[in-house]
């Protein structure tokens, strides 16, 4: 019998022996692999804190203690051992277990999270808050190395040291962020574990333990642990953590369940800020994803045997991105690129390999990205800087003051734009053309194809005039290739097709949904107007007055919330206009929208193909 199946809480965790828990170890590594080679997920990094995990909810009395997790695409060992055993197969699925802390799942989920650098801020509140309550509750927050590099991480550490509250925050270190991490915080980090003189004090540290007297006991060990914390502040930078007011701990080895449990114990008896430094390798346990962390990252199914992918799958919106800026760099030195830790996610992997000195992987830190750009575009380079829609909401301030405000050519290619799928509501990107086209100066662009975002990427590069912005979504747009390709245009749309009974403007990869959605209504008797409007910002005035001019209804459509979207700014313009014309938006309602397959959010929020259809049906016969 697998010890697995007689867990149901961490408290059946606390009652077993070391060598049980290196057992479960083992089986938790064997669920997380069968369960997301079928379903796909975040595989790496929860291979690579099993252990911790372990060791967390044994010392810690969970769930009265709260582990908070940072951004939580770790926590698939926590969500095994706290209940949801039976339902892990479902990880990821319409109806299932989220790939990310839920509160509603579970009362051991403190949390819900799905972004990087917020969980240090989130445990001081929660731990100040107990202690105003006058609740002894323990927060831990448990932080990578690629997400302590935040800003918001730094701030809080910065006022955690101030108010000398009690708070554990882990260091999950394992070199990694989604692709390796960056920065100086990234070398500093490393050298603290790799250090030939640290690693030699440390061995020798635990050597002098076999020359002490056997009849010491417990006294031996204590003697030598002294002795190796002595020798190791002697070597160690863990200045840093201690002048920002933590009592700093570590390294202490990921992996090793003894040395983990021997650690937090200690900890927990301790009081005020403390830091523990611990050592994890990402994919540990599965040679695929140790091999190839990055990819392992973040997966579609796979085959467990390979680790390779069991779809590669057509033409997408990111592997054209990549492409086209390779072919923009080889023909212009001033292009550069620029990802906050998400090089592969974006599809400049091949654009680090062909130019690796115009690459800039700034780490998990969107905000300094956008400003980071600024500062090439002031140095004559165009810079485009490729983030994730549901990402660079982080980044708005600087995308008004430092990009917009001074005009200057800075490209956002503002990837996952629209609903992502199986990630859920903290990755869905339907905020963006509502953030975006509120700021002045900002071109906003959305391709209807592969082919639309290559010319749109090549116009925004050779866009002397201001920013821009191109807003695509995840996956292909899974249509044939259109021949003649229209050329890009400031301002000015394309009509796809005539027809008399009202007018259809679909922004970006709705443009496609939509023509299926038109032919679908030729057959029912309906003939419409359809536009691909390629632009949200500036929007085509002259053709979008003159179609009010001869349709009684135009209806806009787009995979964005409806609040201050494109929909909202073609009303404006025909109310402003005093034309008699009814405009009428389907977009995304005002809601959280849950995880799923991508195919079948589209379909619930009434944007397939088919309820586009019966949905301008019904508008359309409505104003006949």
């Amino acid at each position: 019998m697998a010890l697995l199946d007689g867990v149901h809480s961490p408290a059946d965790v606390r009652r077993m022996s070391l060598a049980e828990l290196q057992k479960l170890a083992t089986e938790i590594r064997e669920l997380i692999v069968k369960t997301t080679a079928k379903n796909g997920g975040h595989t790496a990094p929860s291979l690579g804190v099993v252990e911790l995990t372990l060791a967390l909810h044994c010392v810690y009395d969970t769930p009265k203690d709260q582990i908070i997790w940072d951004v939580g695409h770790q926590c698939y060992a926590h969500k095994i051992i706290t209940g949801r055993r039976d339902r892990f197969d479902t990880l990821r699925l319409k109806g299932g277990i989220s790939g990310f802390p839920k509160k509603s799942e579970s009362e051991f989920d403190t949390h819900d999270t799905g972004h990087s650098g917020d969980s240090i801020g989130v445990a001081l509140g929660s731990a100040v808050g107990d202690r105003l309550r006058g609740s002894s509750r323990r927060s831990i927050a448990v932080v990578g190395d690629g997400s302590i590099a935040a800003g918001m991480a730094f701030e809080a550490l910065n006022s955690a040291g101030c108010l000398k509250q009690d708070l554990v925050v882990v260091l999950n270190d394992n070199e990694m962020s989604i692709a390796r991490s960056t920065g100086a915080m990234a070398g500093y980090l490393n050298r603290m574990i790799t250090g030939k003189m640290y690693n030699r004090l440390r061995a020798d540290a635990w050597n002098l333990l076999g020359l002490l007297p056997e009849d010491l006991g417990g006294k031996s060990r204590v003697a030598a642990r002294k002795l190796q914390e002595g020798l190791k502040n002697l070597v160690v930078p863990s200045i840093l953590f201690e002048e920002l007011g933590f009592r700093y701990i570590g390294p202490v080895d990921g992996h090793n369940l003894a040395e983990l449990l021997d650690t937090f114990k200690r900890v927990r008896q301790l009081h005020g800020p403390v830091l523990v430094h611990v050592v994890t390798r990402k994919g540990k346990g599965y040679e695929p994803a140790m091999r190839h962390p990055e990819v392992f990252h973040g997966t579609g199914p796979f085959d467990v045997d390979t680790g390779r992918p069991l779809s590669s799958g057509g033409p997408t919106f990111t592997g054209t991105f990549g492409a086209k800026m390779v072919e923009l760099a080889g023909r212009d030195e001033r292009v550069v690129a620029i990802t906050a830790g998400m090089c592969l996610g974006t599809g400049l992997l091949p654009f680090r390999e062909k130019f690796p000195n115009r690459l800039f992987d700034v780490g998990i830190c969107e905000q300094h990205a956008v400003a980071f750009g600024a500062g090439l575009a002031i140095s004559g380079l165009r810079p485009v800087v490729a983030v994730y829609s549901t990402f660079l909401a982080r980044g708005l301030d600087q995308v008004i003051q430092d990009v917009c405000l001074q005009k200057l050519p800075v490209v956002l290619a503002v990837d996952r734009g629209g609903l992502v799928g199986e990630d859920g509501p903290t990755h869905h990107g339907v905020f963006d053309l509502s953030y975006l086209g509120m700021v002045p100066g900002l071109t906003v662009m959305a391709p209807m194809d592969e082919a639309e975002l290559a010319a749109m990427l090549e116009f925004s590069v050779g866009h002397a005039g201001g920013p821009t912005a191109i807003r695509y979504p995840r996956g292909g747009s899974e249509s044939p290739p259109r021949s003649g390709l229209v050329p890009v245009e400031l301002g000015k749309a394309e009509v796809l097709r005539d027809g008399d009974n009202g007018c259809v403007l679909a922004v970006g990869y709705m443009s496609c949904v939509a023509s299926r959605a038109a032919d679908m209504l030729k057959d029912r008797g309906l003939s419409v107007t359809l536009v691909n409007p390629r632009f949200v910002k500036p929007l085509d005035d002259g053709l979008i007055l003159s179609l009010a001019d001869r349709h009684r209804v135009i209806v806009t459509v787009e995979e964005n919330v409806l609040a201050g979207g494109f929909g909202s700014a073609v009303c404006e313009l025909v109310e402003r206009s005093g034309k008699s014309c009814r405009v009428t938006s389907v977009g995304l309602e005002d809601r959280f929208y849950e995880q799923g397959p991508r195919s079948w959010l589209l379909d619930q929020a009434g944007l397939s193909p088919q309820k586009l259809a019966d949905r301008l049906q019904q508008i359309l016969t409505h104003h006949a």
